[in-house]
């Protein structure tokens, strides 16, 4: 199986290191896929984006430019189901090996905000092949998800 490494904490690097890892990795001439969460729609279409595909393919499948705990309730039950399309499409892309790295950029916080059950999350991971490495991040982690990583980097905010 491919190594799982998780950034976490309060501090500020979770995604920066994260997207060093994706740079590292391409300039390595692997396929990297970054699939980002609750960051609204970001750089989107950018073209900064664009320059860096095709070895780097950044997704995000969130519609909405505002927090998603901020939403009213409906908007927020509507993104959840494109969260879950964004979770299913990571799916896809490992069952398929579709990339050698796989960042998934605060999707700890999709479990811990309730929007995504760790069990899913889970089932994510063990449809990674043996040349697919996984990256997390997130501010905090379960305890079953942090026993599978090969590596924990925990960032702290220091005042």
């Amino acid at each position: 199986m491919g190594k799982i490494r998780i950034f976490t904490g309060d501090g500020y690097g979770r995604t920066p290191a994260a997207l060093g890892e994706a740079l590292m990795a391409a300039a390595r001439g692997k396929r990297v896929v970054v699939i980002q969460f609750l960051k609204g729609r970001g750089l989107n279409d950018s073209a900064f984006q664009r320059q860096l595909e095709p070895e780097i393919k950044i997704f995000r499948f969130e519609k909405s430019e505002e927090d998603f705990f901020s939403l009213p309730e409906e908007k927020r039950r509507e993104e959840a189901g494109n969260i879950r399309n964004g979770l299913n499409f990571a799916k896809k892309v490992l069952s398929t090996g579709e990339c050698e790295l796989l960042v998934l950029d605060e999707v700890l916080g999709l479990v811990a905000g309730g929007i995504i059950r760790e069990e899913e999350l889970e089932g994510v991971l063990a449809a990674r092949g043996e040349g697919t490495d996984v990256t997390l991040t997130g501010v905090s982690m379960s305890e079953s998800i942090c026993g599978q990583a090969d590596f924990v980097s925990k960032i702290v905010r220091v005042k």
